[in-house]
């Protein structure tokens, strides 16, 4: 299932699949100029590729390798022999062989599926990728995954942020994700002058500085109120109850991949 919108220059793709009729778990790529900033999950590659067939498009950047963001960068690279794919060098193992270097659970595969191989080429902190319009500058934002990239437009004040930014305050944490180096790449864009972001899943954002400080904040705070309950000998379980309340269904639907004890282990990891 595909959703279109516009945002004046940029084109957004809303890609999830249809299951009972509805989309399930929806992830956004963004097209501008001839760019495609990430191409969703495998079980929408044919439909996006074909969405795609009358539209410019000479490079596709992956935010992160995770499987519901790289999905058409196969079959996008059969239908046009030239195309390039950039991403972080740290995500190049994973979309060349995407099945060995980052298997996904039963959950992952229902919902987004296991992505084909593709070539890419690295791009590293400090990179520009230039289009006829546009300048994006390459900033290396690790924590959601290690080789999590945003794309910041100066001078339109653009940042794409994939899923270092989507809103919401957390009460759960995939286990291999770090809290910690969220924060830190939280802090790093808010140096940037932003007047829109575009996530890879959830709502556009205007001028969105109050709710980056605002979840930087939220997550300093819990991060202080894990450590002060660890250092008085509470156990993760008790201090995931007592923060974060009962169980959550993603906790049941993830088996227990994502859950709140697995935010506490991330804060208290390297402790």
């Amino acid at each position: 299932m595909i959703k279109i919108s516009h945002y004046g220059a940029v084109t957004r793709f809303d890609l999830a699949r249809t299951i009972a009729g509805r989309g399930r778990y929806w992830t956004a790529a963004y097209l501008i100029d001839d760019l495609l900033i990430d191409s969703g999950c495998a079980y929408t590659a044919s439909e996006f590729t074909r969405q795609l067939e009358d539209r410019s498009i000479a490079r596709i950047v992956n935010t992160h390798s995770h499987e519901d963001h790289i999905g058409a960068n196969a079959s996008l690279q059969r239908q046009r022999s030239g195309i390039q794919i950039l991403a972080h060098e740290l995500a190049l193992p994973v979309l060349a062989d995407p099945r060995e270097k980052q298997p996904i659970r039963l959950y992952q595969r229902v919902f987004w599926g296991w992505p084909e191989p593709s070539a890419a080429n690295p791009v590293m902190e400090g990179d520009v990728i230039e289009t006829e319009h546009h300048n994006f500058q390459v900033l290396h934002t690790p924590g959601h995954s290690p080789d999590h990239i945003c794309l910041y437009e100066s001078t339109q004040g653009w940042i794409f942020s994939g899923d270092m930014f989507v809103g919401g305050q957390e009460r759960a944490l995939r286990a291999d994700y770090d809290i910690w180096g969220i924060i830190a790449s939280l802090k790093k864009v808010t140096q940037l002058r932003i007047d829109i972001l575009f996530p890879g899943c959830a709502r556009v954002r205007e001028d969105p500085s109050h709710e980056l400080a605002d979840k930087i904040a939220y997550l300093e705070t819990t991060g202080e109120k894990v450590i002060a309950l660890r250092g008085k000998g509470t156990s993760v379980s008790t201090i995931a109850r007592e923060l974060f309340g009962k169980p959550i269904w993603v906790e049941y639907l993830t088996f227990g991949h994502f859950s709140r004890r697995r935010l506490v282990e991330s804060y208290l990891r390297d402790q």
